[in-house]
């Protein structure tokens, strides 16, 4: 598949459109005819063009061949975090710079391997690209050591991404029926096996180009031995959160319990890595899982996983009066990754529901809906697992998934009574609750605000309602919709 970004700069012309239009003024009077009017029609576009002080020059370009290993660019005066943008983009590498580092990019140059081509755009900077173990190669680029290299370059954010639910190119989930084997029909196929869920029979494939794609897709259709093909789609990060000047409020105050040796309690939190918690609270966290690879974590603030996991124990304290015998599972679907995929999020699903887990807590999604993941969600629900989901921060009435997939309760934020400003608003959402959440991490206070919040709190007092009730989940749910229960009316 040929990539191609582009970046326009505008610069004056304004000093030489008189000599164009008299160059106009003389091709009127001088061309005939259907080209002569064509070159009329050109030229007369170009005087108005330069007039209105439209760029001189072609823009600047970066053609990436992902297919072919084969890059070309033409790029005067670029700089340098735009560039890795759209490299991210382009090839699903993790990309890490070394804070503060600038460059210019000036260099023109046809068909060469990316490493030759990452040595003429990058300059006198270091660079090293690194295999990852089932993940996407690392690209780190530094001006002093290799470890500096710590700022996590995020891809750009195209319309095309947004409009198609941000399908990730060149890529199938293929759900197989029991007794079919992936391998051998992977090859017939000329595909790449990237990702194995072997416990629901689905796989994730790669192929060479969005040709090949399509074609294997119509091929897997018409296979007996396959249950379902569906795209992958990429879900972006969550938003970390904002350091807090100062608060009254305290920590969670939660004591741990023994847990029972029957209808012991796991919310499952799949969402990024967490970190320790401190404040007596690591007692409630069970051995983490990573789907995606190991995470670097920023070391001086919360990620989004350790924000959730506090907010879900700051609502349990509420629920229990302070002591439970709940425990938290950490299931981390991005690693090192600015995104995860569809694909993730269900094995992060699949290795909750087996290792216990009830309710399993969404606080991520996107607009990409999966049928894929619907199915695995639909799986757990038969099996009396609630999911609880955040709506999305866009105030629109877009569904958001996993949280609009059936069987699962959206949440949306709730501020003083009212729908939040930042909130989601769309007809699938079940349930409202606080959007703003006060976390401590390295005894400092830092404030989560969203609908991810809300999803975190209510599944903290699912939770904590079926450790109290020693009801189900399915009574917990039943609970939840009578207390936090929203209706959303569209606007007229």
């Amino acid at each position: 598949m040929l990539n191609i970004i582009q970046r326009r700069f505008g610069s004056g012309a304004q000093s030489i459109a008189p000599h164009l239009v008299n160059l106009l003024a003389r091709g009127r009077a001088i061309l005939c005819g259907p080209i002569a009017l064509g070159r009329a029609a050109f030229l007369l576009g170009l005087a108005i063009a330069l007039l209105t002080g439209a760029p001189a020059r072609a823009a600047d370009t970066l053609n990436w061949e992902t297919n072919r290993n084969r890059v070309s660019a033409d790029i005067k005066a670029g700089k340098l975090l735009p560039l890795l943008e759209q490299i991210a983009a382009i090839t699903r590498w993790h990309v890490f710079v070394e804070p503060d580092t600038t460059h210019t990019i000036s260099a023109k140059f046809n068909n060469l391997p990316p490493g030759e081509a990452l040595h003429l755009l990058l300059g006198d900077l270091n660079f090293a690209l690194v295999p990852e173990t089932n993940a996407s190669p690392k690209l780190v680029v530094f001006r002093t050591v290799m470890k500096n290299a710590t700022q996590l370059v995020r891809p750009i954010d195209t319309t095309e991404d947004r409009a198609r639910g941000k399908v990730i190119p060149n890529e199938l989930i293929v759900r197989l029926k029991p007794g079919a084997k992936i391998d051998e029909l992977a090859r017939a196929l000329g595909a790449k096996v990237i990702g194995r869920i072997d416990s629901l029979n689905a796989y994730r494939l790669q192929f060479e180009d969005q040709t090949a794609t399509d074609a294997a897709r119509q091929q897997l259709a018409a296979n007996p031995d396959v249950a379902s093909v569906d795209s992958n789609y990429s879900f972006d990060r969550p938003a970390t959160p904002s350091g807090s000047q100062s608060s009254s409020m305290p920590p969670p105050q939660l004591q741990i319990k023994p847990p029972p040796s029957t209808g012991r309690i796991i919310v499952g939190l799949v969402d990024t890595a967490v970190q320790p918690l401190g404040n007596g609270l690591d007692s409630f966290l069970l051995k983490p899982i990573s789907v995606a690879g190991v995470a670097q974590l920023d070391p001086s603030a919360p990620s989004h996983g350790t924000a959730m996991a506090e907010t879900i124990l700051r609502s349990l304290a509420g629920a229990t009066q302070g002591s439970s015998s709940v425990q938290i599972l950490p299931v981390d679907v991005y690693g090192p990754s600015p995104t995860t995929s569809t694909f993730d999020v269900a094995n992060g699903i699949a290795q909750a529901v087996n290792s216990g887990a009830n309710p399993i807590n969404l606080s991520l999604g996107s607009t990409g809906d999966s049928p894929f993941l619907n199915s695995v969600i639909q799986d757990g629900s038969s099996k009396g697992i609630v999911f609880i989901a955040a709506a999305g921060n866009q105030p629109v009435t877009t569904p958001f998934y996993p949280a609009a997939s059936p069987g699962v309760l959206a949440v949306t934020a709730i501020d003083n009574g009212q729908l939040a400003s930042y909130a989601n608003r769309g007809s699938f959402i079940a349930l409202g609750a606080p959007g703003t959440s006060l976390v401590y991490y390295q005894s400092q206070p830092w404030v989560v605000q969203g609908t991810s919040a809300s999803a975190a709190y209510i599944s903290g007092v699912a939770a904590g309602n079926m450790e109290t009730t020693h009801g189900t989940a399915a009574q917990a749910q039943a609970y939840l919709q009578s207390h936090f229960g929203v209706t959303i009316v569209p606007a007229r």
